[in-house]
């Protein structure tokens, strides 16, 4: 397990159990306790826990984990779903990324591909997003023009979000939009955490002429707060092999393609 990979377990598991002790970090994650101590000094200097004598307690300032430190979540998972999202990506196409860490990876598999591929070069691809990581990463690549929402930037997902975040999509029209969630309910929708970013991530949709959910199998079955869209907005989804195969029949039942990558 590499340093990030570590930090990234370690911050999750801070914030998930609200306080730790260092001999709990030691039995968890298999490291010294000095290893422990400079890990969780390295978080405590991000703000995202407090530490305490002897451990630490999660921060209740900071919410959820940053993106930053959530992206080697299921990674594995993550980059099949990425690489079948992009194949479906030609030259010339719109297509638009909300933020999160699928959408993250899938945007990593798109600038990887149109470097390889000389047709992008001729016909660049026109990438739609509120995600600034996503923005930032691909804006150097001259075979993509990069449009990006206005809006509120917040720190923990990178995202643009807010009344000015969807005051473009009217204007504009989307061939394909990779959307990234935090629940699939097949049988009430697709959720986010907050209204804020499930306002932007439906204008997206209704901007879109079709509609792919990246969502690992953790994701199908979950719970979040905030309504995105209902499943019958969907054409597709990509998941991978690990999710219940009822659930992927009561998608199918209402029209969603579903690809297991």
């Amino acid at each position: 397990m590499s340093r990030q990979e570590r930090l990234s377990t370690l911050a999750d598991f801070v914030v998930e159990n609200g306080a730790v002790r260092v001999e709990d970090v030691v039995r968890e994650l298999g490291i010294s306790p000095a290893t422990a101590r400079r890990d969780l000094d390295a978080l405590a200097e991000q703000q995202l826990i407090i530490r305490t004598r002897g451990g630490a307690s999660a921060n209740p300032s900071t919410g959820e984990v940053p993106l930053r430190y959530r992206t080697v979540r299921r990674p594995e998972q993550k980059a099949a779903i990425a690489k079948a999202a992009m194949a479906l990506v030609g030259p010339g196409d719109v297509v638009g990324f909300n933020g999160g860490t699928t959408t993250t990876a899938a945007a990593h598999e798109l600038a990887i591909k149109i470097s390889r591929d000389p047709e992008f070069g001729r016909r660049p691809v026109t990438v739609v997003t509120n995600a600034v990581n996503i923005a930032n990463d691909l804006t150097i690549r001259p075979q993509a023009r990069v449009v990006v929402t206005g809006g509120v930037a917040r720190t923990r997902s990178y995202e643009l979000v807010g009344p000015l975040a969807g005051a473009i999509l009217p204007s504009i029209r989307i061939d394909t939009l990779f959307l990234g969630v935090q629940a699939l309910d097949p049988g009430s929708g697709i959720f986010t955490h907050t209204e804020d970013e499930a306002a932007i991530n439906a204008a997206l949709v209704r901007a879109s002429r079709r509609t792919i959910v990246l969502a690992d199998s953790s994701k199908l079955g979950a719970s979040a707060f905030a309504r995105i869209c209902a499943p019958g907005d969907l054409h597709a989804l990509i998941t991978d092999s690990g999710a219940d195969p009822a659930d992927l029949d009561r998608l199918r039942a209402q029209g969603v393609q579903v690809i297991v990558a």
